[in-house]
């Protein structure tokens, strides 16, 4: 191949890669939008929590604390049900939560003090949330009230977003012109805007990368088999997870909102028998307080007279995350295992998803991700004013398709093993490539009449 042919190969190379840039970010622009918004919320939810619901969640603390029993009571006097869990203060100045299955079939969570019994008011369980407020945060972050396709919906955002930053490297790498700009260099106008567009996303795009990835295992078709490979290969969950109990089909997901997510989905066990007197609420929080649990735990109810109580903890530190069962009867220890215990990539998933959270480092993650989730923000308003800017009166403005059709066929590599690794981006780039093949034969139609 001559220079002359290298140079024209790879100019339509840029432009096949600049035109599926052009288009799949335009396509997913409105979910990083919601990705980056109540991404950049949620991770502040617990000082949200904090100062929205102060009244509900803090406290003056006094010399002595009263029983859990006496707590768990006191809740219950107030709000009649069924005990479902009760979450001791985290702190000398942190309310206790008693999680309550009301008569009317709903569960909310009642805050009392430790102190006095005085019920300070209660929420509707909102889970890991900690609010309703942060919930509907939640929710919206991941589609979920849109159903089975809002998941999957971010989960193709998220896997398009890991190669648009691939491929904006790629447009912005120089090519024998000196180094490409590291700095905002225009002065206005659009030439401004691709000028912030380039350096937004070259400064943040490894952060933007890491939250894609890290988001991905609650996603449903690339997180599952990725939970699935993981704990075949024995990376995930602790060999032998139940030494050989007998287990209920219950999942962990259910029974408690602080499952670390490599094992959420196995089931809990059974106690011994189903029969005898059942431990009370202040025993089993010495049994687990005894075996070292870090404050933050919940302590779940047994399900009926053949499940466990279930303490468990998934703290800023992902070191000290625990799940310990007990039975219900004997206060044996059924399963107690933390981070340690699980496989590589199983401590790699909880780190990252605690990283992901923002709660890893603390503030400093907290600002450092809020930074990347702006950018994502910046990003998506700085594209759509670019390609505002660039299109045509009444029409789209997308870049024209490479007359040399040898360039599809890199694009095919490309688009294969991005395929393989992100499934539902593979799915959605053989609906650009229908799309793309129909408007060529259109054209061409259109030329030869």
């Amino acid at each position: 191949m001559s220079e002359t042919t290298q140079r024209a190969a790879s100019a339509a190379l840029y432009r096949a890669v600049w035109r599926w840039h052009f288009i799949a970010g335009l396509v997913i622009l409105p979910f990083v939008l919601i990705l980056a918004i109540t991404g950049g919320i949620y991770l502040f939810k617990d000082e949200i929590n904090d100062a929205a619901y102060a009244r509900l969640r803090v406290v003056e603390p006094a010399a002595t604390q009263l029983a859990p029993s006496q707590i768990a009571a006191a809740a219950l006097e107030a709000h009649p049900g069924a005990l479902k869990a009760y979450t001791p203060p985290a702190s000398e100045t942190r309310s206790a939560e008693v999680d309550i299955l009301g008569e009317d079939g709903l569960k909310d969570t009642v805050y009392v003090n430790p102190y006095t019994g005085d019920v300070l008011g209660t929420l509707w369980d909102s889970g890991a949330a900690g609010s309703p407020a942060m919930y509907v945060v939640r929710k919206l972050h991941s589609l979920e009230y849109v159903g089975w396709l809002g998941n999957r919906l971010i989960e193709m955002a998220a896997g398009w977003m890991v190669l648009l930053v691939a491929s904006g490297v790629y447009l912005w790498w120089p090519r024998g012109k000196g180094l490409s700009t590291t700095t905002i260099k225009a002065k206005r106008g659009r030439p401004w805007w691709r000028d912030l567009h380039a350096v937004t996303g070259l400064y943040a795009g490894v952060f933007i990368v890491f939250l894609a990835l890290t988001g991905l295992p609650w996603s449903a078709i690339w997180g599952g088999k990725f939970y699935e490979y993981t704990n075949a290969l024995g990376l995930g969950m602790p060999e032998g997870y139940w030494s050989g109990l007998p287990a209920s089909t219950v999942p962990l997901a259910e029974v408690t909102d602080r499952a670390p997510w490599i094992i959420e989905k196995q089931t809990v066990p059974l106690s011994g028998a189903a029969e005898g007197v059942p431990q009370t609420l202040d025993q089993v929080i010495a049994t687990v307080e005894d075996l070292g649990i870090v404050p933050g735990y919940a302590v779940s109810m047994p399900g009926g007279p053949e499940g466990v109580f279930t303490a468990s903890v998934y703290p800023d530190d992902i070191t000290f995350e625990r799940v310990i069962h007990l039975d219900q009867y004997s206060g044996a220890v059924l399963y107690d295992a933390g981070l340690a215990a699980l496989g590589t990539l199983g401590r790699w998933a909880e780190w990252g998803i605690s990283v992901h959270m923002g709660q890893e480092w603390g503030l400093a993650n907290q600002i450092v991700l809020l930074l990347a989730c702006l950018a994502m923000v910046g990003l998506c308003l700085s594209g759509g004013v670019m390609w505002w800017k660039r299109r045509p009166s009444g029409a789209l403005g997308v870049p024209q398709v490479p007359s040399d059709w040898r360039i599809p066929r890199t694009l095919l590599l490309m688009a294969v093993a991005a395929g393989v690794f992100f499934p539902l981006v593979g799915l959605s780039m053989l609906g650009l490539a229908a799309v793309e093949v129909a408007v060529h034969l259109t054209q061409r139609r259109k030329a030869l009449a």
